[in-house]
């Protein structure tokens, strides 16, 4: 009977132990989708309304990276980069 408990409590522990493990992971996945988002929203806005000032940021693989990595600050490193090239 008591051997039965062990078996529970290091399954339970095991459970949890891969749970935690899994979640890391899921957590990094969430947070760049959600720049990856943020990022193609962002260079919409600015080739719809920076077209208006000259301001066009080209979507390619590369570009589409920058902003889905980075985020909000991928595309203002490539406006900036944009105005050097």
């Amino acid at each position: 009977m008591v051997a039965n408990y062990t078996v529970l409590i290091f399954a339970a522990i095991a459970v949890i132990v891969i749970a935690k493990l899994l979640a890391w992971p899921v957590k990094k996945i969430i947070k760049l989708a959600i720049n990856c988002a943020i990022g193609a929203l962002l260079v919409f806005l600015v080739n719809t309304f920076g077209g208006a000032i000259g301001i066009s940021i080209p979507f390619n693989i590369i570009t589409a990276l920058i902003a889905g990595v980075f985020g909000v600050p991928g595309v203002i490193f490539l406006v900036i980069l944009g105005f050097f090239i």
